[in-house]
């Protein structure tokens, strides 16, 4: 039997008929291992475009995310869609994060939304060797400017995912850049080859 075309994937788990913008190309992009920094405006549909390859890509999609409400939106969306979606943040308990970390090993989510102070810990790392990556998604990524009034240090010691794992996708996503903290991105993150939406 054929695999799901994105197209397919989408009516099926998102109820759309159809793409929107750049959304197709930047999906199939990332479906095919390459990586992409994009700048869309919010309520542009940015979280498909790491979503759907996730979807159809082995493994699972770690997403990180500095805003803890906007993780559990996002896994309370997924959730209701049918999606296998965890968040690993602060506010949780040892035995409810040991347990999405057990999801994650044994190949039962499809994302997992991380905080970079997580992903970070050397602990976390370790346990990403262990996994299978379908891609990363680094939202809010002019986080990583320190020009800008989000500036996050932790999202500069990111480039660690493509030293790690070279072969692994990566997606850069953020509402607001403006052509300086855009080159500073792709500085920052390690991003010169990717392509540019």
């Amino acid at each position: 039997m054929p695999a799901e075309t994105p197209r397919q994937l989408l009516r099926r788990v998102f109820g759309f008929d159809d793409f929107r913008g750049l959304q197709q190309p930047i999906i199939e992009h990332l479906i095919g291992g390459g990586d992409a920094l994009v700048l869309m405006p919010t309520g542009g549909g940015k979280s498909l475009c790491y979503q759907v390859p996730a979807l159809l890509r082995p493994g699972c999609g770690i997403v990180v995310s500095p805003l803890i409400a906007l993780m559990q939106d996002q896994v309370a969306a997924m959730t209701q869609l049918g999606v296998r979606a965890a968040f690993l943040n602060s506010t949780q308990d040892a035995a409810t994060a040991s347990e999405i970390e057990r999801q994650l090993l044994e190949g039962e989510l499809d994302l997992l939304y991380v905080a970079p102070e997580r992903l970070l810990t050397g602990r976390f790392l370790n346990l990403l060797t262990r996994a299978t990556i379908a891609l990363f998604a680094i939202d809010e990524a002019h986080c990583v400017s320190q020009w800008g009034h989000d500036f996050r240090t932790e999202y500069r010691e990111l480039t660690v995912l493509h030293e790690r794992w070279p072969a692994i996708p990566r997606i850069a996503l953020t509402a607001t850049a403006d052509s300086p903290t855009r080159a500073e991105i792709v500085e920052r993150l390690n991003l010169a080859e990717a392509r540019q939406f």
